[in-house]
């Protein structure tokens, strides 16, 4: 009877084509009022067109037969014992490792969804069996080869061949087949520019995509299908290098930045493959508001277009960058972003991850951390619980002197993993004696939130800035000097990071879609999966409010004051290499980072941004400039018509403590000449080394005379510039997902998707 019903069952089965399954259809994509932003996806014949065999290169041919199913032309089609080991994983909870046959990946790309489910293993037998007892093993394969997936948007081995190397499939080298190949076993991880989240990065897969392409080409002789001689010929002439990934003409200017994100957070927050995505047919729900949208992009404009002047000064000004977002407090709706110039030309999402260090923007956590843990006791260990421990007041005082030195939480002076010392370091070796934790932050001074980072702990600091919403896989090395910002969170999550305080201390990651159709059928509700958490008491979140609301009245952000209720803090890297404004009012967020990286440099690192804007390389780039500028600019206008609101009014907090090197007495009134600006190492060593290290941040604060934009109103001639999304989570939406480290050795693939996030992600 179940002999009968299997014959019955495959008697029933369809055989599948390839023609079916490559139909690619659009996706649209709205905004956050319902109006259709863009039409993406699935774009022109060249994803549907089908090719004979005999028009598929042999070499492409005998590339994949040796990764996938050596024994393709032999076995029946199927591999039992393949299934069976992915429905022992399945019972047992576990992840489903294909292992499947051409065939049997044929059959999958035509006829079954993407699901790893029992029901769709049985099938996948059922329909494979047929497929490989009623079909030519060469309509198979061409029908494989038609309907995989390839990334860039390729489904069909014609449409990769364009995408990757812009020729057609039957006129690759066996070098260029071997790398398409290997994207079968995952093509977000091994297409040379980079995929999604930061296991996706470009370096990562290209050195996965080497691999795998050399590990093929050895695997190709092992099994017969090429000779020796043309292996070797292969690896002399080097790695196929694809060309650079080409965007969509209907993703001009922000747009291209926008349907990334969103794609972004899709893939690492829904059940929705790139692969699926890619094949289209989705109508896809966005955070982003139009108009806002246009006045950010207004704002870096304005600000560019009067102060940065390539042609004019190309030494100083050449390869200028501006990223921002801005977030919705209470909810963490993606409402703005600045991407980059244009997404045709510039294919880094600047809101998103881009490995740019923060500066003093980090310094609000710290203070958060003092506040919601309390700092050690001296005389304790070095873990201790919150019995011991004293939550302090922005009025602790601590020592302000230039080239500090370093102490631990104990009073014991701190040395480096070499025995040396650790004097740290204020802009213009500027000492401003015993200071508030509340005037240290109004002129972002570091020695002391240095110290208090090692009083309160830089583990407890680094737990505030994730619970305010950073990304842990965006953050630098804990060594005393991440106090004072050498993490580099993308903007999205800075922004989403500062909404928490302006919500009181209630997180909400940061997102970018809100709802997504497919076929007339809501496939995923954000309202649905969002989560409100508790970053941090309303004591705590408002206290740190009040202290940045006085930075921007009278400290280094008076250039970011917008007429309405403003908080927020100034941040500079060391050499000046960013520049960094980030801000909230009660009902939004926004952070702008600005600096200087040549996109096309074969080994890409950050330069110096001073003299830009000026060409008088003596003249400082600061947060209180351009960044903050353009915040301003942006947010007066976004907040336009919106009800003044208020900041809650903060209750009394902790107590006042004085760090090491101050003492019970009342400091001394603190000079109110200028708001100094600030640096922060764009690199620190793994711990600190002696006073002036090379490696070591030494952030800093002051003006020297002619500093750009830096004078007795911290800057007020201010002007300025991400997380997976979903990534970095938001890549996730912004910030996305993540994944387990990938492999690049056999067991050949299923054709698999795969994502890593987003940001940055932050």
């Amino acid at each position: 009877m179940l002999i009968g019903a299997v014959g019955i069952g495959l008697w029933l089965v369809e055989v599948p084509t390839a023609q079916a399954a490559s139909r690619v259809e659009k996706n649209v994509y709205y905004w956050s009022d319902n109006t259709q932003m863009v039409v993406s996806g699935g774009s022109g014949d060249l994803n549907r067109q089908i090719v004979p065999l005999n028009d598929i290169d042999k070499d492409l041919q005998n590339a994949v037969i040796s990764a996938e199913n050596a024994s393709f032309y032999d076995d029946p089609g199927v591999d039992p014992m393949g299934i069976a080991r992915a429905v022992v994983n399945m019972a047992k909870g576990g992840a489903t490792q294909s292992g499947s046959t051409i065939t049997q990946q044929f059959v999958k790309n035509t006829y079954l969804d993407q699901s790893q489910t029992l029901t769709r293993k049985v099938k996948e037998l059922f329909i494979s069996v047929k497929v490989g007892s009623t079909m030519e093993k060469g309509d198979i394969l061409a029908g494989y080869l038609n309907t995989a997936y390839y990334g860039r948007g390729a489904y069909g081995c014609q449409a990769a061949a364009r995408a990757y190397y812009n020729t057609d499939c039957k006129k690759l080298t066996p070098s260029q087949s071997a790398f398409l190949a290997a994207t079968l076993n995952g093509p977000d991880l091994y297409d040379p520019a980079g995929g999604y989240g930061p296991a996706a990065s470009k370096e990562a897969n290209l050195k996965r995509a080497k691999t795998r392409w050399a590990w093929i080409l050895k695997r190709e002789v092992e099994v017969g299908k090429m000779k020796e001689a043309d292996r070797q010929k292969a690896i002399a002439a080097k790695f196929p290098m694809p060309r650079d990934l080409q965007i969509a003409t209907n993703k001009e200017g922000q747009i291209g930045y926008l349907t990334q994100l969103a794609d972004n957070y899709i893939v690492a927050n829904t059940k929705i493959t790139k692969g699926m995505l890619d094949k289209g047919g989705y109508q896809i729900h966005t955070t982003f508001d139009r108009k806002r949208m246009k006045l950010l992009e207004t704002a870096v404009k304005k600000v560019s277009k009067e102060n940065i002047n390539p042609k004019l000064r190309p030494k100083y000004d050449k390869y200028v960058q501006f990223g921002g977002a801005s977030v919705e407090p209470k909810t963490g709706k993606i409402v703005a972003i600045y991407g980059g110039k244009n997404a045709l030309e510039h294919y880094t999402n600047n809101a998103d991850y881009t490995g740019v260090q923060v500066g003093s923007t980090f310094k609000p956590f710290v203070l958060a951390a003092a506040m919601r843990d309390g700092v050690r006791d001296k005389e304790g260990d070095r873990e201790q619980p919150d019995s011991m421990r004293t939550p302090v007041s922005p009025n602790s005082v601590y020592d302000g002197d230039n080239k500090l030195t370093l102490r631990d939480y104990n009073g014991t002076v701190w040395h480096d993993k070499d025995g040396k010392e650790w004097h740290q370091r204020n802009d213009g070796d500027e000492d401003r004696g015993k200071i508030t934790l509340r005037t240290a932050m109004q002129y972002s001074v570091n020695t002391p939130y240095i110290q208090l980072g090692m009083d309160v702990g830089t583990d407890k600091v680094q737990q505030a800035a994730i619970a305010a919403g950073l990304s842990k896989d965006q953050m630098a090395s804990i060594t005393p000097t991440f106090s004072l910002g050498t993490s580099a969170p993308s903007a999205i999550r800075l922004a989403g990071a500062y909404a928490t305080f302006a919500a009181s201390g209630k997180q909400a990651d940061p997102y970018s879609v809100e709802t997504i159709e497919h076929k007339g059928e809501e496939v995923y509700n954000h309202e649905e999966e969002a989560k409100l958490t508790t970053a941090f008491d309303a004591d705590v979140a408002d206290n740190v409010t009040d202290v940045l609301k006085n930075v921007v009245e009278h400290g280094t952000g008076t250039s970011a004051q917008i007429g309405r209720p403003a908080a927020g803090k100034t941040g500079t890297t060391d050499e000046n290499k960013s520049a960094w404004f980030s801000g909230y009012t009660p009902q939004l967020s926004t952070a702008i980072g600005m600096w200087r990286v040549d996109d096309k440099a074969k080994k890409q690192k950050f330069l110096s941004m001073r003299g830009v804007g000026t060409g008088r390389p003596e003249a400082s780039i600061h947060g209180a400039s351009f960044p903050a500028e353009i915040w301003a600019d942006y947010m007066r206008e976004a907040m336009k018509g919106k009800e003044v609101v208020n900041f809650p009014k903060p209750g009394p907090i902790g107590k006042k403590v004085f760090g090491d090197g101050a003492s019970p007495t009342p400091p001394p009134s603190t000079t109110t000449s200028k708001p100094p600006s600030e640096t922060t190492s764009e690199s620190p060593s793994e711990t600190p080394s002696s006073e002036t290290p090379t490696t070591s941040p030494s952030p800093t604060q002051t003006c020297d005379p002619l500093d750009f934009g830096c004078n007795d109103n911290g800057g007020a001639n201010a002007n300025g510039g991400n997380g997976n999304g979903g990534n970095g989570n938001g890549g996730n939406g912004g910030p996305g997902g993540s994944t387990s480290t990938p492999t690049t050795e056999p067991p050949s693939s299923d054709n698999g998707g795969w994502f890593g996030g987003g940001g940055g992600g932050d």
